[in-house]
């Protein structure tokens, strides 16, 4: 309990690190640095991860996007909620993403960060294209993804989805 509170909080911490930075930059542009990754490999890694993860979500594999999951995941929804089931998130994208929306990440929007002795978290920002509206305008949606390093095994145990 008291690992999950301090993975928690130090997501938290970053979003709101995160956030407040970019509000900062409004303020005072010389506030703000330049992302660069404190772990090049990690961020390679994890950026390999991440594409590895939405070509399967794009191409509706979901053998590979539940391999990818943890068992122990939640899925957090700004609109949908959480969902701590691994069946019920693949159900879901069955039902309503497979052949209807594709995910791209937006360019050079992702950061990485180390957790020690877990992971990563990787920061982003992607937009969905929905296939049934072509002509809809997709807007780019933060999200975070808690990666959790088991003997070299990357899986997403943590999802928060916003847009």
């Amino acid at each position: 309990m008291r690992y999950n509170f301090i993975l928690i909080f130090s997501i938290a911490f970053i979003s709101v690190y995160h956030s407040t930075s970019s509000a900062q930059k409004v303020v005072n542009d010389s506030l703000i640095k330049e992302y660069i990754p404190a772990d090049k490999e990690l961020y390679a890694t994890i950026v390999s991860m991440d594409k590895e993860y939405f070509d399967a979500y794009n191409q509706c594999d979901l053998d590979k996007q539940a391999f990818l999951y943890s068992d122990n995941l939640e899925f957090f929804h700004d609109k949908g909620g959480l969902t701590t089931s691994k069946q019920e998130v693949i159900d879901a994208i069955e039902k309503n993403i497979c052949g209807k929306v594709t995910r791209e990440l937006v360019d050079n929007s992702i950061e990485v960060y180390p957790i020690h002795n877990y992971g990563a978290v990787e920061i982003g920002y992607h937009k969905f294209y929905n296939n049934q509206e072509p002509e809809a305008i997709a807007s780019p949606s933060k999200f975070i993804i808690v990666w959790q390093n088991d003997n070299g095994l990357w899986k997403l145990s943590k999802v928060i989805s916003l847009h």
